[in-house]
């Protein structure tokens, strides 16, 4: 009997499958051989938007750093440039030619403390300009005459049907290319190559004047625990990027200066701010922003019942005279800091940089300890008339329109100074809350935190001008001394006569005091209210 050979029928799926691979398999290789290394050429999606076409891609932060230069690099603002701030120098000649912001110098330490010591950290995508030699010589092959452009300034090679998916020419020797919005981020990540590189990087002032004392790998170290290892894996991290082109084909030079400018004020007009109510809201590092936005949502005193208007203005960081609200998120976030950075000044980060967030078990104890504050600050009777009253009439001056009451407990600064001062009288001085209330609540019954508009009050020309009539932020920390002063935590002699002079001068008006009977005197008469 002859023996068949058996045939195996493929399955249909098995060769889809073989097939769909086989294809994967020259793409790959295909693209390998068009991008020929990140240096030289991108795989990128061409997109379009506002008749501005554009490339999209990403780059590893150290290409970044490496080959994107700054907008005032451009060969048409040459003769303004200064070569120490990176900033073109603008007078009546360069106004015109202007497309970008001065560079703030001061925010690179804190761009590359946050990208070194923040694990999920993120910067979004960046825009940049591609530009070619032949962009500025009017009298290169690439212009027609009549000084249109023949092709565009970016060398896009499609490899779909559609042209919008292919190879970006980046290559040096062909185009220079600029930040058009993210020059601090471009600054941030060239402080950080150069910091890794070379082991420090140069701190500035605003305008690139050096600090004394430069940023150190070892400060990193110290104080962020960061490894090495993960910070020599930095520069490989990848950024996204969107190229436009210098010039397009069919536009004049000035046309396309035109319209690179243009997107400029566009792309920052529509960068919004958050504000600092916002910032509070949304901050998951910093511990005063975390302890607020608690105390905000479930304390009694501002937690939202029904049937009662909200106590707190989420995102402005004022309150209106006619507002129903008693505070605002900054203010509680201000008062967070002022009390608990008494307790926990480790909480706090040098001016421009960005908070580590605290352990857990610290902003437990936070928590714990601002709600104990304003569980004894409800017990103020001017608080807890608000149900009856509501603020819009303890907060106005009696002569505005209605009357009311001048309370400074209803606004924002005198609340921030009051707390403040409870903060250094707990923590620092050891006067427990108990003792510190027991005042406290007598002082209000007698009008202490009313009638500022008064020159009976203790707060006249400090939280209150008589001259402008109305509230005063600038005598925010003036009123936290005398808080302390009157709850009886200013012992020595030297700091009660500064505290004397510094009175004296807030009820002086020209050449003469206002007493706390009414009377103008002598501004060394004007003595210290009594202790509670």
């Amino acid at each position: 009997m002859s023996s068949k050979k058996s045939l195996r029928v493929p399955d249909t799926n098995e060769s889809n499958l073989t097939s769909t691979n086989t294809d994967k398999d020259l793409l790959v290789s295909l693209l390998d051989k068009l991008l020929e290394g990140e240096q030289q050429n991108l795989f990128a999606q061409k997109t379009e938007m506002g008749g501005t076409e554009a490339y999209v891609s990403s780059v590893t932060i150290e290409w970044f750093a490496n080959y994107v230069n700054f907008a005032a690099n451009l060969p048409l603002l040459q003769d303004k440039y200064n070569s120490q701030t990176d900033n073109i120098e603008i007078d009546a000649d360069s106004i015109d030619e202007i497309q970008q912001r001065p560079l703030d110098w001061s925010r690179q330490a804190a761009l590359v403390q946050y990208l070194a010591s923040r694990k999920h950290h993120k910067f979004p995508p960046v825009l940049v300009v591609i530009n070619q030699p032949w962009v500025d010589n009017l009298i290169a092959p690439e212009w027609d005459g009549e000084g249109k452009a023949i092709k565009s300034s970016s060398n896009f090679t499609p490899i779909d049907k559609e042209g919008k998916i292919g190879v970006l020419d980046i290559s040096e020797k062909n185009v220079t290319i600029y930040a058009l919005d993210g020059q601090h981020r471009l600054i941030g990540i060239q402080g950080l190559i150069e910091l890794l590189k070379t082991g420090q990087m140069q701190r500035y002032k605003k305008d690139k004047t050096p600090y004394a004392t430069p940023l150190t790998l070892d400060d990193l170290y110290d104080q962020y625990q960061v490894s090495p290892i993960y910070l020599q894996n930095l520069p490989q991290e990848k950024i996204g990027i969107e190229f436009i082109s210098a010039v397009v084909a069919g536009e004049t030079r000035e046309e396309a200066r035109r319209r690179i400018r243009s997107i400029f004020v566009h792309v920052n007009l529509m960068a919004v701010a958050l504000t600092k109510g916002q910032l509070t809201q949304l901050d998951e590092d910093d511990g005063f922003s975390i302890v607020a936005r608690k105390i905000a949502v479930t304390h009694p005193f501002f937690e939202q019942k029904e049937n009662r208007k909200p106590r707190i203005n989420w995102n402005s960081a004022t309150v209106a005279n006619k507002s129903t609200v008693l505070t605002t998120l900054q203010a509680l976030k201000e008062m967070s800091e002022r009390y608990l950075g008494q307790k926990f000044p480790n909480w706090k980060q040098e001016k421009g940089l960005i908070s580590l967030r605290p352990e857990n078990n610290e902003l437990e104890a936070g928590i714990a300890e601002f709600n104990q504050l304003f569980d004894y600050l409800a017990s103020l009777s001017s608080y807890k008339i608000v149900e009856d009253e509501g603020t819009p009439a303890l907060r106005r001056f009696s002569f505005e329109k209605d009357g009311g009451e001048g309370n400074m407990l209803f606004r924002p600064v005198g609340q921030v100074a009051l707390v403040q001062a409870l903060g250094v009288l707990v923590f620092k001085k050891g006067i427990s809350l108990d003792k510190i209330f027991k005042k406290l609540r007598k002082f209000d019954k007698q009008g202490g935190f009313s009638n500022i508009e008064f020159p009976n009050s203790l707060f006249y020309g400090v939280l209150y001008d008589p001259n402008r009539k109305r509230i005063l932020v600038a005598g925010k920390d003036l009123a936290a001394r005398l808080i302390i002063y009157i709850l009886g935590g200013m012992q020595e002699s030297m700091e009660r006569a500064e505290l004397r002079k510094d009175l004296a001068k807030a009820r002086s008006f020209e050449d003469k005091a206002m007493d706390f009977q009414g009377n103008f005197v002598e501004a060394k008469e004007v003595g210290l209210p009594d202790i509670l």
